[in-house]
Order: structure tokens, then sequence, then C-alpha cells
């Protein structure tokens, strides 16, 4: 017979980690004694097998739709938002991955590699002669910004606007929500408006590009409506940004620590794509995400409630040694395990920019490691607080051989 979570004896978890790598190291501590932790608010699941069986159960749904009611914000401006297909479930989710599946392959993201390249090249052709730069400004935040806007087909002049929108309206999942609630209303309302602008534009002047392809996708005569087009561009300019942005922070972080691998990667750009599944593994930008059980649901012994709200902490399933073997060693010759990494999830939420995300990773990187050898921080780096849903750092001042 299944014992009832709330009855169970588990570690508790009831402190907020100001540092988080002191975040991750307790967590992983806690991780040897149990399975599971409780929380004031949640249940923690750390084990590889465990977070990836409960984010491929279609009984846990995606916690975004709850994500109002967590951070206990009650402004109708925002709780009346349009479901996303980040927080759609059931065949509403079905229906939308299928329709939109076709323009997120990765033969899509690599027809803009070139234009990563230029991007790339461009961001750095500034600061090269010097041998110094801040990282995060002068590359990381702005990097991903005119690839979006190239794949939409929006003009390069509004990178600035669309990096300003997505970070304001990933405020949504921050503990400080509840305080950004007029930010946050700006940006979807701001961003909405000029959503719908590029979507006229493109029902009137077709072009090759994601929105002209979004309005065209059918199948067995069914297709996006306005609302459904305006989603996914809004999750494209969100999803794709801070991700990003956040994730070439937080490698190029892990690099400076291991500087025989980043002169290993400049030298054999061939490793990129195992580079990029390697950081994203060992030190991922995102290191949780959250479910809740859409009906009593019974998991390994254990009954779960409807309502019940779980955390998978994928920045400790993804050093499980269960799962991967000397987990706690950074290598990116690392041959895979068949055990993906948990960074982009797992199931039917799993990340739908998977591809974009890892070409844009995997160009930057190696241009960086040829462009930017024997790196090193020159100062202190300013972390983001281990209370944002995308960690990363907000200021990286390095220095490197111009040469």
């Amino acid at each position: 017979m299944a014992t009832l979570v709330h009855e169970l004896d588990v570690p508790v978890v009831d402190f907020v980690f100001a540092d988080a790598d002191q975040q991750r190291d307790q967590l992983a501590d806690i991780a040897k004694e149990s399975w599971i932790a409780r929380s004031p608010f949640s249940y923690i699941v750390f084990h590889y097998e465990h977070c990836q069986a409960i984010l491929r159960d279609k009984r846990w749904h995606n916690a975004a739709a709850l994500v109002t009611e967590i951070r206990g914000i009650d402004d109708d401006r925002v709780m009346s938002r349009r479901e996303s297909i980040l927080s759609s479930e059931g065949d509403v989710h079905t229906r939308l991955r299928r329709l939109v599946a076709p323009s997120f392959t990765p033969r899509a993201a690599d027809r803009l590699r070139p234009f990563m390249r230029e991007v790339i090249n461009d961001l750095l052709d500034p600061v090269i002669p010097s041998g110094r730069c801040e990282l995060i400004a002068d590359f990381c935040d702005p990097y991903p910004i005119p690839i979006i806007c190239e794949l939409l087909g929006a003009p390069k002049e509004d990178w600035r606007l669309f990096s300003v929108w997505a970070e304001d309206v990933l405020r949504i999942f921050n503990g400080t929500a509840a305080d950004e609630v007029d930010r946050i209303v700006k940006a979807q309302t701001e961003l909405e408006d000029y959503t719908r602008g590029l979507i006229a534009q493109r029902r009137s002047k077709p072009a090759d590009d994601l929105i002209t392809s979004l309005i065209a996708a059918e199948e067995a005569g069914d297709k996006l409506n306005e609302d459904e087009l305006v989603m996914m561009v809004q999750a494209v300019i969100v999803g794709g940004t801070d991700t990003t942005r956040n994730q070439l922070g937080c490698s190029i972080a892990l690099f400076a620590e291991h500087p025989d691998q980043w002169a290993l990667l400049a030298e054999r750009p061939d490793l990129a794509p195992r580079a990029v599944e390697e950081t994203m593994r060992y030190f991922g930008a995102v290191r949780s995400t959250a479910r809740f059980a859409s009906v009593d649901i019974e998991y390994n012994g254990v009954l779960f409630p409807k309502g019940t709200l779980i955390i998978p902490a994928l920045a400790i399933a993804n050093r499980d040694p269960a799962s991967f073997a000397d987990p706690d060693r950074f290598d990116i010759t690392r041959e895979p395990s068949g055990q993906p990494h948990m960074t982009f999830g797992s199931g039917i939420h799993y990340c739908l920019g998977a591809a974009l995300s890892r070409a844009e990773q995997q160009e930057a990187l190696v241009t960086l490691a040829q462009r930017m050898p024997k790196f090193a921080i020159d100062g202190d780096v300013t972390w983001k607080p281990s209370t944002v849903a995308i960690f990363g750092p907000e200021k990286m001042p390095l220095t490197f051989d111009p040469s």
C-alpha cells in the first residue's frame, strides 16, 4: 500500500540559498540520503531516474500554468494571459506541438549557422584588439537576439526591444515577481502588439522565415489561429533569449576553471557538440523545473494527492552517478552515456528550441575559444540570485591573448 507523501519521513529543505554553488552542494548531500525531500511549498526529487519518470508522466502537468498562484499574484492583467505551449497539456499540447515541430528541426537551425558566425564575429571584432572584455554585456546578452530576429524575419535593429521584453516577461518565474507585476505586464503588452504587427506583415508579404512557416503550418486542414500564432512567436522570443545568454555565461565560467579544455576546444572544433552537452550537464542555466499532480498519482510506493507540487532538481540529476560515470568530472571528450542531460527537460515539454540552442552554443563556444585564447577572469564575477528561474552571471570581466 502506498504511503501518503505528507506522511513520509524525509529530509526537509527549509532554507533559501544565497549562493548557487552552496545550493547545489547541499542538495546533492541531501540526495545521498533520500530520493525526495520536503520544502515549504513542494517536494523536491533528485535522482535522474525519478526526475525523468516524473517529467515523462503526462499526469504531472507543467507548473507554468500555476506560476501566478505560486508567486502570490492575483492581478487579472497577468492571470488573463492566454495559454501557452509551455503550460498546455493533453490534446491541446499535442496539437500545437504537431503543427509547429517541423519549423524547429536541426536542419532549420543549421540554416542559421552562417549568420550565427557573422553575429559572433561582429560582436568580438571591437574587443579583440584590447585583450579584455566584459563578457556578459559585450557578448552573451546581445548574441542570441539578432539570431531570433533573423529567425522571425524581424528587423535587426529591434534586437534591443526583444532583449528587454524577454528579460521582463520571464520575471514572472522569479521569486520577486509579485513586486514586478507592472513591469511584467508592460513587457507582455508591448511584445504582443509587436508580434501582431509582424504576423500582419507576413500575411501580406510572405518571406523565408519562421513566422511565414508558422502561418503556413497545416496538417489535415488544421492550422494555428491568430492567438496561437502570437503565442508561438512570443514563446520563441522569450524562450530563445535568456536561456541561451545565461547558458553561455555559465559555460564560459566553467571553462575558466578548466583552461586545458578551452585550449582543446580551440584545437578541435569537432568537439563542439560534445562540449555543449557537457557544459549543459555540468552547469546548466536551467537548474530545476516544476510539475503538479493533475490527479492522485502513485509513484515509487508514494501517493501524491492531486495538486501536489514537485520540483525535479535537474542540476542534481545531471550529476547522478547512477547515470553518468565520474559525474563531477568536467570533460568535453566524454563519450555519450546514452542518458541525455536534463537541462532541456524531458517528456512532452522537452525544449522545442533545443536544436537552435545547441547550434547557437556550438558556434559561439568554438569561435570564442579560437579568438580568445588563454582567457582568464579578471575581477569579481557577479551572479544572479539563486531564486531566478534561469541562472547565470550578470558580470564577468575577462582578459585574453589578443594575438
